[in-house]
């Protein structure tokens, strides 16, 4: 199914939109929480609900190896094997894989499974017909995303492949209503890269186009530009997605440039390591001098961990290693982050969002 954005409201380049799917439909910008293995580390498909999350991602590469693609499609797929009414993103795995050191060739990659060493083949053909079992509402083409800083050539050996494979995957899918296939542009922090990659992505015709490669070791002065070039060249009426970003700072500029959708396992990941956002800044909850405060995590906060504990409470609970810290802290992260979206939507329709963008890069630069 091909995805179209109908723009809402507008500032500069930003927007605030709205993107009807056989699901039903989703608005934008939109945060995706990283569900890995089929759930959000620590908590459940209800929490997320509860908490007004709109998309989930999960993860090709570990569902393909656990359970097992047959399990899930004998499930009834992602939703049913997941309990989860709305939308779902699977990536390729590709990402997953790059982080072995696999066996790249230009039919595909081979690697060892994680779980128990087995030998695995994944091509843009095989990670189509993986995600079509798996069952999500989008599914993304077989990419390479090199580590920065790369070797131009390693670089454009990488928008080569994924150009040709982008191709191959687009002639694998069968483009139904229950599921839509997106381009991936790579290219590094090379501009000229980018726009030979945007340019060929979208020639295939694709139902919605992410920007992968980014947010893997560069600055932030060195991928706005590349994300900017990007941009320029993608369908301003379809979605666009921006992989593997979800700092505050990282998502108002994104959305400022343009990028309708985030993925982002930062907020989780900081949580069940006792890190928490805020409207002030990133909060140790460990600290001692937490131990004796009775205020919540963020005044301006509504997650369960905010209106029922104190930052005594949640600090105790992280120094004695009780599991209910990590899901308490996740619940807050996630509730703190779509909030921001929030925020930022609202920013855009008052045309206020320059404000917005100083009052983040002031606290979190």
């Amino acid at each position: 199914m091909k995805l179209t954005l109908d723009v809402a409201a507008t500032d500069g380049a930003a927007r605030v939109g709205w993107v009807d799917t056989k699901r039903g439909g989703f608005s934008t910008p939109c945060f995706m929480p990283v569900g890995t293995r089929g759930t959000v580390r620590t908590v459940s498909s209800a929490d997320m609900e509860e908490l007004g999350c709109e998309f989930v991602l999960a993860n090709t590469y570990h569902l393909m190896l656990r359970p097992g693609v047959e399990i899930v499609a004998g499930l009834g797929g992602l939703h049913s094997f997941m309990g989860w009414n709305d939308h779902i993103l699977t990536d390729s795995g590709g990402y997953q894989v790059f982080s072995l050191a696999p066996e790249v060739d230009d039919e595909g990659v081979s690697f060892r499974s994680t779980y128990d060493g087995s030998l695995q083949r994944l091509t843009p053909t095989t990670a189509v017909t993986i995600q079509e079992e798996l069952g999500a509402d989008i599914q993304m083409a077989l990419d390479i995303c090199p580590p920065l800083p790369s070797p131009r050539q390693q670089v454009q050996q990488a928008v080569e492949r994924t150009s040709r494979w982008a191709a191959e995957a687009r002639a694998a899918h069968r483009r139904t209503e229950d599921q839509s296939l997106f381009g991936i542009v790579q290219g590094g922090v090379d501009c000229e890269l980018r726009r030979w990659s945007a340019r060929r992505t979208v020639d295939l015709d694709f139902d919605g186009y992410a920007i992968g490669g980014l947010s893997v070791g560069e600055s932030r002065s060195e991928m706005l530009p590349a994300l900017r070039a990007t941009l320029e060249l993608l369908p301003p009426d379809q979605p666009r997605y921006l992989m593997g970003v979800g700092d505050p700072v990282g998502l108002v500029e994104a959305v400022s440039l343009g990028v309708d959708l985030f993925d982002c396992v930062l907020p989780t990941r900081l949580g069940r390591h006792g890190t928490l956002l805020t409207g002030s800044g990133r909060m140790n909850i460990r600290r001692a001098d937490y131990a004796g405060d009775d205020r919540p995590i963020d005044p301006d906060c509504r997650c369960p961990a905010c209106v029922r504990f104190s930052r005594g409470y949640l600090r105790h609970l992280a120094l004695v290693k009780e599991p209910t810290a990590a899901r308490l802290f996740t619940l807050h992260n996630l509730s703190w982050v779509l909030g921001l979206v929030t925020r930022i939507r609202s920013a855009i329709r008052d045309g206020r969002l320059g404000e917005l963008r100083r009052e983040l890069n002031e606290t979190w630069r």
